[in-house]
């Protein structure tokens, strides 16, 4: 009782003759006070800054190093897009223009006709298969002639130096034993600069 009726006594105006039991819890209070104050409306969006901080930190040190492994493997790294580069020609010279493709044509033909082949069908797709940077050709081809010759002319259109495959390819006899050779010849053409733009806007 007697502390509530001190309590009572006290003079917020007049804290310096408070008892100092009072000042002291006083202080204490007030010191909370401006703790949980500071903390709340400035140390927290400090906090919270400085973890942002430590997280940008992570990801420059995880750059930084992903970028100074690249500046190591530099030269590995202009070597390897050379040879690509290399390889994409080779094989771009494999795929003949428009100009081209009737030569060919001329060269798959001259490989049956040199083995000695009979062409019952030599009849290229009116449409081509328009890829990326690429046209696809089609060729129905049915030859009749011996084994050996067949197997030949199939070696010789994979010698050519233009990219020709042969496809969904059947075999059945003939007469006077002679063999029937069924096949879809594929040939490929790379496209030019307007076609290719075209192909993007068709995107």
């Amino acid at each position: 009782m007697d502390l509530m009726v001190e309590l009572r006594q006290l003079d917020i105006n007049k804290i310096g003759d408070w008892p100092t039991a009072f000042k002291t819890v006083a202080l204490v209070i007030l010191f909370v006070a401006i703790v949980i104050g500071g903390y709340f409306y400035i140390w927290s969006d400090q906090f919270q800054e400085l973890e942002n901080a430590k997280t940008q930190e992570e990801t420059l040190k995880t750059t930084y190093l992903a970028k100074k492994q690249s500046v190591i493997n530099l030269p590995e790294l202009r070597q390897q897009l050379k040879d690509i580069e290399n390889s994409l020609g080779t094989l771009l010279r494999q795929l003949p223009d428009k100009s081209e493709m009737e030569g060919l044509l001329v060269d798959i033909n001259q490989a049956g006709l040199g083995r000695g082949l009979q062409f019952e069908l030599f009849k290229p797709a009116e449409n081509e298969k328009i890829n990326a940077f690429y046209a696809e050709l089609p060729i129905a081809v049915k030859v009749i002639g011996g084994y050996h010759d067949i197997g030949a002319f199939a070696s010789d259109v994979a010698k050519l130096p233009r990219i020709v495959t042969l496809n969904d390819i059947t075999i059945v006899p003939g007469n006077d034993g002679k063999l029937v050779l069924d096949a879809i010849a594929k040939t490929f053409r790379y496209l030019d600069e307007d076609e290719i733009a075209k192909q993007a806007i068709g995107k």
